[in-house]
């Protein structure tokens, strides 16, 4: 039995309190950086490669490895709503928020 894993090319990178696994082509959203589109981004703090069956482990980052980026929108998520509320009293409060997140293209693992 032969895994499709085994011979992929991924990286786990640390950004924005959150790891994130990585491969080359994809394109994911991750908390707000700063840049604007078609601008490149470097990520440093990287905690594993893994390159068919050898696996480079940091601890805790790996050194002299970094994965480069292009930035290929700013935008915000959706609307996320709370409403609080006590029964009897008349109390209702009602807030929202919308995370502004960059979605960017994984270029290169190096």
């Amino acid at each position: 039995m032969v895994y499709n894993n085994l011979f992929m090319k991924y990286a786990v990178i640390q950004t924005g309190g959150q790891q994130l696994k990585v491969k080359e082509g994809e394109i994911l959203a991750v908390a707000k950086l700063e840049g604007k589109p078609k601008a490149k981004l470097s990520f440093d703090k990287v905690l594993l490669v893994v390159d068919g069956d050898k696996v480079k482990l940091g601890a805790p980052t790996l050194k002299g490895v970094k994965v480069t980026a292009e930035v290929v929108e700013q935008f915000k998520d959706e609307k996320i709503r709370v409403f609080k509320f006590k029964a009897k009293s008349r109390y209702r409060k009602r807030h929202g928020h919308r995370q502004q997140l960059t979605r960017v293209k994984i270029v290169k693992i190096s």
